[in-house]
């Protein structure tokens, strides 16, 4: 029911728009055939009472000469292209044909018109689009605005929209209203936490302290306003950094958990982690162009390629996974230095195959519809391809911790991480588990590349970016802890969003750096320490 609702306001709001432009169609026609000074006035009146962006089209081309009238058939031409003329009426296109004289407005009407147009917007069906008009004639503070905006103001049905034209009419009296009006309207910009009202009342309260007397009222309301503004921003900057914090600790955690099973879990140190990172970028950026090739980038295969893009990313790297454990990493168990330079070297060859066959240059992946824009959280813009990060991250949480705890191949891994002689003396296939835990933490590799590829580009080097990182991660956390990787990662991200516009970018990152060092010299072991098989030897 929901969904035919919605169906049929779509319906029902086009019906409205097409209603408005046939109305703005037939005033235009019937004011430039106008043949007497009362008929063009009453059109022009007419015509201010209509919002549809045709108004502009028609106006600027009746203002350079293309526009053209048929008194023989009675009908007004706009010139649509070479040697081709639109009914303005109808909106068909037709070859020239008739008697077409070029009709220009008088200079008075052109004047007349202009206003019109100017004021097009605040009248317009979108909403986002009248309040951002509205906005931009109150920041203008011209004093001949402010009745228009009022009467603008009293028209509106939408309570939102109509704040909206309060609080421009107050952006415009504190520059042209008298005392009280600017008292009001500075007490009514500070609770409504206006943003673009704060140099303003900051200018006023300046303007009312350093005379030789002070108005009390006016210096007390704008420090109440300047104290609103202020507080609200502040709270602002905090969700906002929260947010941001949360989006960073959930790219370092899915980067991370995957690392946690091999290097945490198995005691290897993979050094080509980072690749499979791009091999997941890369898979998304090859679905993508398949399904664009294909179906198009307006079909609903197109909104859905992410989500068929993910297992598919996961496949590939769990695969790349799978041959570098029994092909390299089986033979290198407890040998740690021999992995780290073995699998180094493995990243140096993927790095280069990735670039013979995508090139050095990055590339870019698009985000379907649903992951594209933001969320507006009072005030705060919260990007959809962020939240569907975090969220995801969340997911690939639960997930691994049931798979881990509530599992066959869970138990099987954690007898066989505390110790492997007794889990295969037990009939623990350990190769087997060994190669399937290996495939899976790659395999969260490419999830994690998948949505890095939403929020940024895809190159060779992708996965070296996080490498150093997601390693800090997991000793923060407690190496084979996957609950202190995920609360280890997020406080590591909501640090450097914290830091960084206090400090910067670059001295945020070294502060982060040095804590994590202190960090490690108070706690060898991490937040929570864990035992794991390295430690049997």
């Amino acid at each position: 029911m929901k969904t035919l609702y919605l169906l049929f306001s779509i319906l029902g709001m086009m019906g409205v728009v097409k209603a408005d432009e046939t109305k703005a169609r037939e005033v235009l026609v019937a004011l430039i055939s106008s043949s007497s000074k009362s008929e063009e006035a009453r059109y022009v009146e007419d015509l201010t009472e209509l919002g549809d962006p045709i108004i502009a089209n028609v106006v600027a081309s009746w203002r350079v000469g293309e526009i053209s009238y048929s008194k023989s058939q009675d009908k007004v031409y706009i010139v649509s292209g070479f040697e081709t003329y639109e009914d303005l009426l109808t909106g068909a296109v037709i070859s020239p044909a008739g008697d077409r004289a070029i009709d220009r407005p008088s200079r008075k009407l052109r004047k007349k018109l202009s206003r019109i147009v100017d004021f097009l917007d605040l009248k317009s069906p979108d909403l986002e689009k009248r309040m951002a008009a509205s906005r931009k004639f109150g920041s203008s503070q011209k004093p001949e605005f402010i009745e228009v905006l009022r009467e603008f103001e009293a028209k509106q049905d939408d309570p939102e929209v109509a704040a909206a034209f309060r609080e421009s009419i107050a952006m415009s009296l504190l520059e042209n209203g008298t005392r009280d009006e600017r008292i009001q309207s500075v007490k009514l910009l500070g609770d409504t936490y206006v943003f673009a009202a704060r140099d303003n009342i900051a200018k006023i309260l300046k303007d009312a302290s350093s005379g030789e007397t002070v108005d009390e009222e006016l210096v007390s309301s704008c420090k109440s306003a300047l104290i609103s503004i202020d507080g609200r921003q502040d709270l602002l900057d905090i969700v906002g950094t929260l947010f941001r914090g949360l989006s960073t600790g959930s790219v370092l955690l899915l980067v991370s958990y995957g690392l946690a099973i091999t290097f945490g879990q198995m005691g290897v140190i993979n050094m080509a982690h980072g690749e499979f990172i791009a091999l997941g970028g890369y898979s998304v950026y090859l679905v993508q162009n398949y399904v664009l090739k294909h179906f198009g980038e307006s079909s609903v295969m197109y909104e859905w390629y992410f989500v068929i893009a993910l297992p598919i990313a996961f496949g590939v790297t769990a695969l790349a996974g799978c041959l570098l454990e029994k092909g390299l990493i089986q033979f290198l168990y407890k040998r740690p230095l021999e992995s780290l330079l073995a699998t180094w070297a493995v990243s140096m060859i993927m790095q280069q195959a990735l670039r013979l066959y995508f090139g050095a240059a990055n590339v870019s992946v698009s985000s379907p519809e649903w992951l594209s824009g933001s969320y507006d959280f009072g005030g705060v813009m919260m990007s959809y391809n962020r939240i569907a990060l975090i969220v995801f991250a969340i997911f690939v949480v639960i997930v691994t911790s049931l798979l881990l705890s509530k599992t066959n191949w869970g138990l099987h891994v954690r007898a066989t991480m505390q110790n492997r002689q007794m889990a295969s003396s037990l009939g623990v296939p350990s190769s087997r588990v060994n190669m399937l835990t290996f495939a899976f933490g790659s395999g969260l590799a490419g999830l994690a590349g998948a949505f890095i590829a939403q929020i940024g580009n895809v190159g060779p080097s992708m996965g070296q970016t996080y490498i150093v990182d997601s390693f800090m991660v997991v000793v923060v956390g407690g190496v084979g802890n996957l609950m202190g990787t995920a609360i280890s990662s997020l406080g590591i991200g909501l640090v450097d969003q914290g830091l960084q516009p206090l400090l910067g970018p670059v001295m945020g990152k070294i502060s982060v750096l040095f804590g994590i060092i202190l960090f490690l010299q108070f706690r060898p072991g991490g937040i929570f320490p864990a035992r794991s098989r390295s430690l049997d030897d």
